[in-house]
């Protein structure tokens, strides 16, 4: 299967699966419609993989953006922004910029 441009990684490490990285991997693939099934956006933008550990455990709930920005302590309204972010920046062509 293609990859997206983004590829956002949900830990689903012990840390993060009793933090709550279920509700993460949720609201991720909520925001960006994706399926059942559907790991990767229509158009090719976003690719969400649940990955055993990225080893910040003590960040728990933690996500990566293409293995360079690193999210976490999330909370279901923090994840909502990053992905927000993430939306936008798709559009926009901006890089990330620290402040989400």
């Amino acid at each position: 299967e293609p990859k997206g441009k983004y590829i956002i990684k949900v830990c689903d490490g012990t840390a993060c699966h009793v933090r709550g990285s279920e509700v993460v991997n949720y609201i991720v693939r909520k925001q960006l419609n994706l399926k059942e099934g559907q790991d990767t956006t229509n158009d090719l933008s976003f690719t969400v993989e649940r990955v055993a550990c990225i080893g910040c455990c003590g960040l728990a709930p933690v996500m990566t953006i293409n293995d360079q920005e690193v999210h976490g302590q999330l909370t279901p309204e923090a994840v909502e922004l990053v992905v927000d972010d993430l939306l936008k920046r798709n559009v926009t062509g901006e890089v990330y910029s620290g402040n989400v």
